[in-house]
């Protein structure tokens, strides 16, 4: 990989090789996600190979150049190659390496990936951290232990949604963004993505067959709810969802779950099931109840202008 490209073209061949490069850190999704701002990564390297990235998303708001979260992008951060992982020196010096190569910016904020944990040269540097939590359900190829281990509260919804919908997967994008949206609209919340984001989105990770959508359909053709699930060679993502608010005591969204999950483990063959998600109590409760386990991830951030910090601050 010549070091003479650019960074992003460098950081695309890698993500063709890399083996466990994340869904949410893949540059063809980082490219359908960046509406509003830009996306660039630094690298590092080791006899002229790349074995680090930190891929990030930077937006402009007056003077001022920040780094934050995309649309539909959970988790982002530092990547290291396997080899490379686990030796704390090791790691250190690539982590290093990533970060005196990031441009100057009134801020940086981004949610680390559950499986990086070590946050210590970002701490050396007076990076701040705040932990977050998501859900994972593991060991999916043993799907009989998983259904056994959900609330029996859960397992009656389920099979109470299975006597009023049956589960579909060949509905229109347009259709899901209609259920997603209501979802939004239901708690009086502004829709945080447009339709021409979603369908970008949506379009980019069907070409990369990296999606599958569910929908629960009655007799008379209405969608109760819709569920969209991503995923990347090490899990599956429940990304997002709707509710119909008028039929939503059919217990389809439930269902939709427990669809995906199995679709995860007999489909995809996959071994672990992330939630995304969320620090909510009432939606907590129900991640808990189908026996995923709470998960920590580091929400990593820092200002490097007071005056940006402040006008943080005073936004409503």
């Amino acid at each position: 990989m010549p070091a003479s490209l650019p960074a992003k073209a460098r950081y695309r061949d890698f993500c063709r090789i890399a083996p466990d490069v994340p869904v949410f850190a893949q540059a063809w999704y980082l490219d359908a996600c960046a509406a509003g701002g830009h996306w660039d990564v630094v690298l590092a390297h080791e006899q002229d190979r790349v074995v680090a990235a930190l891929p990030y998303f930077y937006k402009q708001k007056g003077p001022f150049r920040y780094v934050t979260m995309p649309p539909f992008v959970k988790m982002l951060g530092p990547y290291l190659l396997p080899g490379y992982r686990g030796v704390l020196k090791k790691e250190h010096l690539l982590l290093e390496e990533l970060l005196k190569q990031l441009p100057e910016f009134a801020a940086f904020k981004q949610n680390f990936y559950p499986t990086f944990t070590n946050w210590l040269p970002f701490y050396w540097n007076k990076y701040r951290q705040t932990t977050y939590y998501t859900y994972r359900l593991s060991g999916l190829q043993e799907l009989a232990r998983v259904e056994a281990g959900i609330n029996r509260n859960i397992r009656r919804n389920i099979q109470k949604a299975q006597q009023l919908v049956r589960v579909v997967h060949n509905r229109s994008p347009e259709e899901f963004y209609k259920l997603n949206k209501m979802s939004f609209d239901r708690q009086s919340l502004p829709m945080p993505y447009s339709w021409v984001q979603f369908e970008q989105h949506d379009a980019a990770l069907a070409a990369n067959g990296a999606r599958q959508m569910f929908f629960a359909v009655d007799a008379q053709d209405r969608i109760h709810s819709a569920a969209y699930l991503i995923w990347d060679k090490q899990a599956a993502y429940y990304h997002l969802s709707g509710d119909d608010p008028a039929l939503r005591d059919s217990g389809a969204g439930i269902l939709l779950i427990w669809e995906a999950i199995r679709y995860a483990s007999e489909v995809l063959g996959l071994d672990c099931f992330d939630f995304e998600g969320s620090m909510l109590p009432a939606v907590e409760r129900i991640r808990v109840q189908f026996g995923a386990v709470q998960t920590p991830y580091f929400f990593v951030w820092k200002y490097n202008s007071r005056a940006f910090e402040l006008l943080e601050k005073l936004k409503p």
